[in-house]
């Protein structure tokens, strides 16, 4: 019984994946949201699981004095006790208005086999035992936090058991002698299993839960440049229908983490319960990784005088482009895009290795955006506009730029966004454990914001 929160709540929690935390007041780059139809997918698997447990626990000895009119006192003890039979046939985890989850586990049945022994003065006797549970009714209320390093806490707020009914089948030398005192040690039986339920829960969630959750990752590796923050900006929030988990999802620098220039957006999200997961992915998480990438030089290009000499065959041409600063992906119903202003510069190679600046170029195209969800993370694609080139600055006088144009379309069609895709295909992960796969997928594009909608199934091992 010592594993009923864990296997039940890590079911559920392994639907998140839960370096500092964000600042009081700021808003979630994404936004986890459970519903019922999650919670109750969550108990009925976490059923299964802690009936595979249940099997693996050792229950405590009872023991006892006895008194019968003729025969005097004695002691009792039942030990060797193992669970042979377990059915737990209803579960339910609702969200609570403080943040927390009340979890509730009914009409269940435990049979339970045994050793006994019998000491009355000089006298010992032995021999064996079923024990049957049946109508056992557990209700925990759960209270969900964060801590300062990002993760989820868990505390018992409250617990209660009852058991409707107890029997014992006692078998073996002098088994009458047991069964004079029979309503003695199954009263027994049902008060010290209610206390221990009780117990073993509150322990289980102090002494397994809890320190497992702290072993949750809150940065989560995209490739060996970048990292996302899934830390909580704080407590899960709870309505009557779902539960609300909100994260930084900013993305930084791994070797060099610092400020963000960008603010994530307030969110007001739909109010759909159709699936079990949604996922709410705020402009913030696309525009801290195009930050990241920018100012690595991710962006930047050259292209060397073997493309472009047969335009300039007497000159020994470099032309060098950037992103002038990093672009920001666009969101709009049905839509994603954007704008990326770029500069390039020619620069002539000179005998010495002296490069000289010759002309400027500004350089201005549109995109748009597809991105996919699978099981474990967001992938992307761009669709490159056509390149608009426009002459800026020249030290060779004016000049005309289509051909050049025509090579940059090429260019960057063919070699920049290729590169670009191939890293975007890689994707970032979803704050998912493993073994959980996503299904029935819907897409929302609204504005400063994504809105996914899943199923989930739960690979068992």
């Amino acid at each position: 019984m010592g594993a009923l929160a864990r296997a039940l709540l890590s079911t559920l929690l392994g639907f998140l994946l839960t370096p500092t935390p964000g600042a009081l007041g700021a808003n979630p780059g994404l936004v986890a949201r459970i519903t019922d139809k999650g919670l109750d997918y969550a108990a009925r698997e976490g059923l299964v699981v802690l009936q595979s447990e249940l099997r693996e626990i050792t229950l405590p000895d009872f023991t006892g004095d006895f008194k019968i009119k003729f025969a005097g006192r004695g002691h009792y003890e039942f030990h060797s006790l193992d669970i042979h039979a377990c059915e737990l046939r209803g579960s339910a985890l609702k969200p609570l208005a403080d943040g927390g989850l009340s979890l509730s586990i009914a009409d269940s049945f435990i049979q339970v086999q045994g050793r006994w022994k019998v000491r009355k003065s000089f006298v010992k006797l032995q021999g064996s035992f079923d024990l049957h549970v049946k109508s056992i009714t557990i209700s925990v209320k759960l209270l969900l936090g964060s801590e300062p390093s990002g993760r989820p806490t868990v505390t018992t707020s409250s617990c209660s058991s009852h058991i409707r009914d107890v029997g014992v089948d006692i078998s073996g030398d002098l088994e009458w002698l047991l069964n004079l005192f029979h309503n003695q040690i199954e009263s027994k039986f049902r008060r010290e299993l209610e206390t221990k339920i009780c117990e073993m829960v509150k322990e289980s969630v102090t002494s397994d839960l809890q320190p497992y959750l702290q072993t949750l990752p809150v940065i989560a590796e995209i490739d060996s440049m970048a990292g996302v923050d899934y830390s909580l900006m704080e407590a899960p929030r709870a309505t009557a229908q779902m539960l609300d988990v909100m994260f930084k999802g900013e993305i930084f620098h791994l070797n060099h983490r610092s400020s963000v220039a960008c603010l994530a957006p307030a969110l007001s999200l739909p109010e759909d319960h159709d699936r079990m997961v949604y996922f709410a992915i705020s402009d913030y998480v696309f525009n801290t990784a195009s930050l990241v990438y920018h100012q690595a030089g991710y962006l930047n290009f050259s292209v060397t005088d073997d493309m472009i000499g047969r335009l300039y065959p007497n000159m020994n041409l470099e032309l060098r482009g950037a992103v002038v600063q990093a672009p920001l992906l666009n969101f709009s119903p049905g839509k994603l895009s954007l704008a990326p202003q770029l500069e390039m510069e020619a620069v002539v190679l000179l005998p010495n290795s002296v490069k000289e600046p010759v002309f400027r170029l500004s350089v201005a195209t549109n995109v748009s955006a597809t991105l996919a969800f699978n099981t474990s993370k967001i992938t992307g694609f761009l669709n490159p506009g056509k390149v608009q080139v426009e002459l800026k600055e020249s030290k060779v006088g004016v000049f005309n730029v289509e051909m050049l144009e025509a090579l940059l379309n090429y260019y960057i069609g063919e070699t920049l966004y290729p590169k670009v895709n191939d890293k975007l295909a890689k994707g970032f992960p979803l704050p998912l454990l493993r073994r959980i796969q996503l299904h029935d997928l819907v897409l929302q594009i609204h504005k400063d914001f994504l809105f996914l909608g899943a199923n989930v199934q739960y690979m068992r091992v």
